[in-house]
């Protein structure tokens, strides 16, 4: 199937569907949408906005993910991903520089999109990936610790991880015991619906048996009305924070981060549902809907909104059969915030800081980290690059990093398994000799990969070529692939050869092999291109009895 700039929403239609399949997709978006709503205000508060912001992205950003995607399943929303990236844009440059560079990063995903760049972006290495999910996950840990355990902090919390524990020990002596053990508490309520109801929506059960001892109890902890005020019970109205020049290039390299990170989590959420249900994602209408869902979530004060893994395996797992899933979703959010947004204001911080502390478990892919390391040198070295650089440096840095690492090592492979064996006449000098073949000959035989990579390995001996020969053979019927380098490195040995009058054949060659060699003027008559080995020898002999009889 073709990547086509179309919404899954309407391939749907045009298959047909009726109400037996809008009751099943109305359950899983109900079921989503309780999994959803602690969620979202958990991840807006460890991202250091108010709970609100949550709800509004996943309201607006999950509507237009869902409707505009090229995923069937995919959910959306605000993720743990992106916690880090935009508390510390909050801290640097306020909420009004979030939202621009939200806005501007939904604009980079449309023209990811349009350009057709997501095939490009799920090539990143395996290694970088559950690198910086795992990192991601420690991260969001860390940054949950102070409602876990109650402890106040003077003068706010600082972002890098150290100096986070640094601070959060020295202000131990404000630990609230009863904050801990509510946050302990709802730990032990979700694992214990997860074990031995499934089905059941544990994250909403915890967070609501919590906020209900919390007021039965009186405890002594912060809530979302302590803190925040409350809950809106409507949307805000569109709008954008005035900006200028100077604003906008300040919170670009946030929106790139953003751009980056949104790519990546929600193809991957993607692959996904597509492993989950047998099918296959539009990844370039998918980077669009993540772009109207970025711009949108902007537009209504919401933050950074991508397609989330565990609310789409949710979604697929409660019987989604398209998505009006995940529209209703978004719908069923939207009501739940006109009714019940008083009632969020009894939830203790503790709690969702125990919900997010479950979700960074999660997120931590923990037998494919064990796999990795285990597997090679090499992509162990990736793997905790990736990871340490995005816990104790920057997330950007971590992937940039891996994948600059993980594409030398992988230069280092091919280059290994690049084989250029050189044969001649029946003799005890000869390896491989060819029967038959004159001691004015020389062929070549090359197997591989003939790339930049190859070039120290392959430069000193094509320029053996014209070391006294009259005729060489190159054989290239097991070259697939050849970039300009080895072309040039060809080129300056035939050039040579052409000095010492060694005549050079080029046999096998691809279309595509001959068409880079001619584009570095290796071309007939410098050279003669034939369509085999064989073919190249019966020249040989002939060239050679043309001499003799003249």
């Amino acid at each position: 199937m073709t990547d086509r700039l179309v919404p899954k929403l309407v391939t749907v239609f045009q298959e047909g569907y009726d109400l037996a399949r809008l009751k099943a997709d109305a359950l899983s978006g109900l079921t989503v949408a309780i999994v959803a709503l602690p969620l979202s205000m958990a991840i807006a508060i460890a991202s250091g906005v108010t709970p609100d912001r949550g709800l509004f992205t996943a309201i607006v950003g999950g509507f237009l993910i869902s409707a505009l995607g090229g995923s069937r399943h995919q959910i959306g929303g605000p993720a743990g991903a992106f916690i880090v990236l935009v508390s510390s844009t909050v801290a640097r440059q306020g909420i009004d520089g979030l939202l621009i560079a939200t806005f501007l990063s939904g604009i980079f995903l449309t023209l990811a999109g349009v350009l057709r760049l997501g095939r490009f972006i799920r090539l990143i290495p395996y290694p970088v990936t559950v690198g910086f999910t795992a990192g991601i996950a420690v991260i969001i840990f860390a940054s949950q610790i102070r409602d876990l355990t109650g402890i106040h902090l003077q003068g706010g919390e600082p972002g890098p991880v150290i100096e986070k524990l640094l601070a959060l020990g020295r202000a131990a002596d404000s630990f609230n015991p009863a904050a801990l053990l509510l946050s302990l508490a709802t730990i032990a309520v979700i694992l214990f619906i997860r074990r031995f109801r499934p089905t059941w929506p544990g994250l909403l059960i915890a967070v609501a048996l919590m906020a209900g001892l919390t007021q039965i109890l009186h405890l002594p902890v912060d809530t979302i009305a302590s803190k925040f005020g409350g809950i809106p019970r409507t949307l805000p109205l569109p709008s954008l924070p005035a900006f200028t020049l100077e604003k906008l290039v300040a919170v670009l390299p946030d929106a790139i981060a953003f751009t980056l990170l949104g790519a990546i989590e929600s193809l991957l959420s993607a692959v996904v549902a597509d492993s989950m249900t047998g099918r296959r994602h539009r990844s370039s209408m998918e980077l669009i809907a993540q772009g109207a869902a970025n711009m949108g979530a902007a537009l209504f004060g919401g933050i950074c909104a991508t397609g989330t893994i565990a609310r789409t395996a949710t979604n697929v797992r409660s019987g989604a059969t398209s998505p009006v899933s995940g529209i209703l979703h978004a719908l069923f959010l939207l009501a739940f915030m006109l009714v019940a947004a008083p009632l969020a204001g009894y939830i203790p911080l503790a709690s969702l800081a125990g919900v997010l502390a479950v979700v960074a478990w999660n997120m931590v892919e923990k037998p494919a980290f064990a796999a990795l390391l285990r597997s090679s040198r090499a992509d162990a070295l990736v793997l905790l690059a990736t990871f340490l650089l995005v816990v104790f440096r920057d997330l950007t840095e971590g992937i940039v990093v891996g994948l600059a690492l993980s594409s030398i090592l992988f230069i280092d492979r091919m280059s290994k398994t690049l084989r250029l064996e050189e044969q001649g006449a029946a003799d005890e000098e000869k390896e491989n000799p060819l029967p038959g073949l004159a001691r004015d000959t020389l062929v070549y035989r090359i197997e591989g990969i003939l790339f930049f990579g190859a070039a120290p390995q392959a430069g000193p001996v094509l320029d053996r070529i014209a070391n006294g020969y009259r005729f060489a053979v190159l054989d290239c019927q097991a070259v697939p692939f050849m970039d300009s380098t080895a072309a040039n490195l060809i080129e300056g040995a035939v050039r040579k050869a052409e000095k010492t009058g060694t005549r050079v054949y080029i046999a096998g060659a691809s279309g595509t092999v001959r068409q880079t060699l001619e584009h570095h003027e290796v071309h007939e008559p410098r050279v003669t291109f034939t369509v085999s080995l064989e073919a190249a020898l019966a020249a040989i002999g002939a060239a050679r009895d043309r001499t003799a009889a003249a």
